[in-house]
């Protein structure tokens, strides 16, 4: 299927889709009935973010065209533009799901340093298994952003949702960084040890170093060495990955700052405006003015 041809789906219209749902029209949406889920069986494009939880039973999905099964406390983070399809469940399959719009997202996150090590290790694990304090503690966050959301008539919910998912998305990442440290005390194969080195070199040197070539020399291997390494580890390749943390900050900056685009483009070290502009587009689907204007 010609890329151009995924649909997409909305927020908008999977809230319409759900019932037993607490929601900040267009924005953000809750449900606890995630066997109730209206999760697509052909191929959509997401246009929100994703953060669920299983509860029982089990589920099954591609993202991207590669497969996962989620059972009993685990939890998946599914970022916008990512391509989900063949969702299934079992007749006991049930857990709780969030969805966030992106401009809900990126009003939130002041700093990509807030978000990075949730989201961007979530692009090649989406799936991780909860320990049962780690259930207790997403369950707590769930139903007490459910009980703030439900009540319309408290004029600060907005802001209260937005200041309780930051600390969950916190909490994760610390979890995040369990998932990591356990993975680290076992003997790591060498493609996992460059694609860790790698990862922290970019965390650190995203916005002036963007080529393949310079994280290789880094590391003292072959800029093709270390793509089929990438590849291999992570399913995506080192350009994406670098492209990833560039586009987050890109929107974190143009939601969150008043610097012109110009000050932006200087920033990242793009050689000028409109090469950063036609970056935007290709990543993010819309130019920079348009994404800061909506």
């Amino acid at each position: 299927m010609n890329n151009n041809d995924i649909k997409e789906l909305s927020l908008r219209l999977t809230q319409v889709a759900h019932d037993h749902t607490d929601f900040i029209d267009g924005d953000v949406l809750l449900s606890d009935r995630l066997n109730r889920a209206s999760m697509p069986t052909s191929p959509h494009r997401l246009t929100f973010l994703l953060v669920a939880l299983c509860t029982n039973g089990e589920c099954r999905f591609t993202i991207d065209t590669q497969e996962f099964v989620i059972r009993k406390n685990d939890l998946v983070i599914v970022s916008d533009r990512h391509i989900v399809d063949n969702f299934s469940a079992t007749d006991d399959a049930d857990g709780l799901v969030m969805m966030l719009s992106v401009n809900f997202f990126y009003e939130i996150v002041r700093n990509v340093s807030d978000v990075s090590t949730l989201f961007c290790f979530s692009r090649s694990h989406p799936v991780v298994s909860l320990e049962d304090k780690e259930v207790e503690l997403f369950r707590s966050y769930f139903f007490l952003l459910k009980e703030k959301i439900g009540d319309p008539a408290n004029k600060f919910r907005r802001h209260i949702a937005g200041t309780l998912i930051l600390a969950m998305f916190y909490d994760l990442s610390n979890v995040i960084l369990r998932v990591q440290e356990e993975s680290a005390n076992r003997k790591q194969t060498r493609a996992e040890d460059i694609f860790t080195k790698f990862i922290r070199l970019v965390e650190l040197h995203f916005k002036h170093e963007r080529k393949v070539g310079w994280y290789a020399l880094q590391l003292g291997i072959t800029p093709k060495y270390l793509s089929e390494t990438v590849k291999s580890v992570s399913s995506r390749t080192p350009n994406e990955w670098i492209d990833s943390y560039v586009t987050l900050e890109l929107r974190i900056l143009l939601k969150t700052s008043t610097k012109s685009i110009k000050e932006i483009a200087d920033e990242m070290n793009f050689p000028n405006q409109s090469f950063l502009g036609k970056f935007f587009r290709e990543h993010v689907g819309v130019t920079p003015t348009a994404y800061r204007k909506k």
